[in-house]
């Protein structure tokens, strides 16, 4: 992975997505970050936020996700906002928002190597958006987590592997190797 051309999307690492399932992925994609910072790789971070009225509320009723405190990043994270190449706020599921498209078509990254929560919505939809815009995307499966529970995080890495191809579902340690980061060669 060429650290010029390949970008770590950090999928909605946010304070009301973090719960019993999804809190030990926190340090993970710390090093991440930090490795991919090291590497002078560019970094994008993403945050949801849940209208009143969106499809999620009216669908399902599911209405988490409303308030800044939920919506703010991980304390963890929060820290490396200012290096990132962009914060997006999106109100669905893609970090392909018009803006996320934009971003990532004008900044010439071709490989992108995704990681979050959750890993069977938010973190999935990005990793399928980005193959049909012709990208190629790359899951770091200890990276994500689900609030769902393990099963959800396993059932999308199954989905992925099938939909994506099983090389490209990749651990930390090897998209820090492959990317050429300090970390990698220790982790």
């Amino acid at each position: 992975m060429d650290p010029r051309s390949t970008a770590l999307l950090v999928i909605d690492v946010q304070q009301g997505f973090i719960n019993r399932h999804s809190q030990g992925v926190l340090p993970t994609v710390v090093r991440l970050v930090e490795g991919w910072r090291e590497a002078g790789a560019p970094i994008v971070l993403t945050r949801f936020r849940n209208e009143p009225g969106s499809p999620y509320e009216r669908i399902t009723g599911w209405t988490r996700l409303r308030t800044a405190e939920e919506q703010a990043l991980v304390a963890e994270l929060a820290p490396h906002a200012g290096y990132a190449s962009a914060v997006i706020d999106k109100v669905r599921s893609s970090a392909f928002t018009p803006s996320g498209t934009e971003l990532i078509r004008d900044a010439g990254w071709n490989d992108l190597v995704v990681c979050g929560i959750d890993t069977d919505a938010c973190v999935y939809d990005t990793a399928m958006a980005a193959y049909q815009n012709g990208y190629r995307p790359w899951i770091v499966t200890d990276a994500c987590a689900s609030t769902g529970g393990r099963q959800y995080h396993d059932a999308a890495l199954l989905l992925a592997s099938r939909n994506l191809g099983a090389k490209q579902l990749i651990t930390s340690h090897e998209a820090l190797s492959r990317l050429g980061g300090t970390e990698g060669a220790h982790a």
